[in-house]
């Protein structure tokens, strides 16, 4: 049936579609009068209900479905809920979740194990060397001793003597030199390492693990904290996550035996240089010998302090961050 005003159509039936419009209120392609169908169950008398779509031209398309059947197809997507928002790092409110762990550094761990090794004979040596150097001068003391307020020199023993002195010189240039080279090196790569592991144990950046060596005074005292935030973030936790401390008498043990020979050594170096008597030699060698000594315990202790370190890393690497039950 069809109403005598030729705005709108209706047809009754298992189908019916209304649309209700002007020509000129349709988009091309669509007039008034158009009958689109689709699909529902029966007719609106038998309980079906309406489902009006309006298009964008201002037309007005009705259906009607048998209740229970989903809705028609809308032209537009209709919003959905807000997704969940992750609250900022650090905060938490109220009944949310505790704020998530510091995000780990990207970064590659590398193994300073091949590091170790070569630092185990480097260290090795040059202890050996200095105890050498000590030996040589203890053999000085004891000639200059038996001389002393004497003008009168032994050419064989002054001649072994300055032999010994230089002999020591060069092995140490040549076993020294290449241990602080590699050990620097070593040094960042596992400051490196303890970055990733924690970078919530460090202070200082990790190019300090290089530079530090290099500034007066301060070289006395920033390697060694450097030294004592690595020794910590290459620990592992406990079992349950806690927090624990592994024991850092080896780390002091070395550094205060090292700081030692340091400052021993260039006191030496002072005295020796400006040294114009045989008192004056005789001072500036017992020091010699001091710095000697020390230097040599200070690389026995660095031999077991870097094998101990890397041995942590090698742990943490493998194993994981916490430690087994």
């Amino acid at each position: 049936m069809a109403d005598g005003g030729g705005s709108g159509s209706v047809s009754h039936g298992s189908r019916v579609a209304v649309s209700v419009g002007s020509d000129q209120q349709k988009p091309p392609g669509l007039r008034a009068g158009d009958r689109h169908i689709f699909s529902g169950a029966p007719a609106h008398r038998d309980g079906g209900r309406p489902h009006v779509i309006r298009s964008r031209g201002g037309s007005i398309v009705m259906s009607f479905s048998a209740p229970g059947s989903p809705p028609p197809p809308q032209p537009f997507p209709q919003p959905g809920p807000a997704p969940y928002q992750v609250p900022q790092q650090g905060y938490a409110y109220p009944g949310g979740p505790a704020p998530m762990a510091p995000p780990v550094p990207q970064g590659e761990l590398r193994s300073p194990q091949g590091l170790a090794t070569a630092l185990t004979w480097l260290l090795g040596a040059a202890a050996g060397v200095h105890l050498f150097s000590a030996v040589a001068g203890v053999y000085e003391q004891s000639w200059m001793q038996g001389f002393a307020g004497s003008t009168h020199f032994d050419d064989l023993e002054v001649g072994l003597s300055a032999g010994l002195t230089i002999l020591a010189g060069l092995l140490q240039v040549l076993t020294v030199l290449p241990t602080i080279v590699v050990f620097i090196i070593w040094f960042h790569r596992v400051r490196s390492n303890g970055g990733i592991f924690r970078p919530d144990a460090f202070t200082l950046g990790r190019g300090w693990a290089i530079g530090a060596w290099f500034i007066p005074v301060a070289h006395l005292f920033m390697p060694y904290q450097i030294a004592r935030q690595t020794w910590r973030a290459s620990t592992q936790r406990g079992p349950d996550g806690a927090d624990r401390t592994a024991p850092a008498g080896l780390l002091t043990s070395w550094w205060v035996v090292w700081a030692l020979s340091a400052i021993v050594g260039r006191v030496f170096s002072r005295i020796y240089m400006g040294a114009e008597t045989v008192d004056e030699l005789l001072a500036a060698g017992k020091l010699g010998i001091v710095s000697d000594l020390a230097t040599m315990i200070a690389g026995v202790l660095a031999v077991l302090f870097v094998r101990r370190l890397t041995a942590m890393q090698n742990t943490m690497a493998t194993e994981g961050p916490y430690a087994r039950a």
